[in-house]
């Protein structure tokens, strides 16, 4: 009997294959959009995350002396690479958004579904080297380092660094989502190979 949302092929030994219905298949379009605006808001948040202020720089006798200084992203390679990975990866669920609607819906078989997949799992590990980067320089520049003497700078550029905060957590989140994307694709995958090798063992 086969349980909601799932059904059952005959069994192969000793297992039973679940199938996933065509009912769910526009739980991965709706994720992969999501990881888009994810992706997309973290990229343009860093992108032009930027703040200039004048600070006091030194106080010669009685006089303070003023520089103007801005804080941008490109200052930092970490946020640089940030920039790149989530921008990769809104253009890839951008593309593969527009393909699967072109093709309707994605049959599971032959090398189309297997090459997205394949990508969607690069995107994943480029999110996290990027975001996991960003997030220690964002935790290096609130709270410095005392044992390398390397001083804090949220405390000057609040606004810089609030925002940056927000471009890690859309990161986090579209990194979350492509994860689930990446699992849901895998186990259709697997589903489809366990139907191949049924069907042979039945056609033998």
């Amino acid at each position: 009997m086969a349980s909601e949302g799932v059904d059952k092929l005959p069994e192969v030994g000793h297992e039973q294959v679940p199938v996933v219905r065509s009912k769910v298949v526009w739980l991965v379009p709706v994720l992969r959009l999501l990881a888009f605006f994810a992706t997309l808001s973290a990229t343009l948040v860093m992108a032009l995350n930027k703040q200039t202020k004048t600070i006091v720089v030194a106080t010669i006798g009685t006089v303070p002396i003023q520089a103007t200084l801005t804080a941008k992203f490109q200052h930092t390679p970490a946020f640089v690479f940030f920039v790149i990975v989530n921008g990769n990866a809104s253009l890839h669920n951008l593309l593969t958004l527009v393909v699967s609607f072109v093709c309707k819906k994605f049959d599971y078989k032959g090398l189309v579904p297997l090459t997205i997949t394949v990508l969607d799992l690069m995107n994943v590990a480029f999110i996290s080297g990027g975001v996991s980067a960003a997030a220690f320089m964002g935790q290096l520049g609130r709270d410095g380092n005392s044992h390398a003497r390397w001083n804090k700078i949220c405390d000057k550029f609040e606004t810089y660094c609030n925002h940056g905060s927000g471009a890690i957590i859309a990161s986090f989140i579209g990194l979350m989502l492509m994860t689930s994307i990446s699992t849901i694709s895998l186990v259709r995958l697997r589903n489809n190979y366990n139907r191949i090798v049924l069907n042979s063992s039945v056609g033998v």
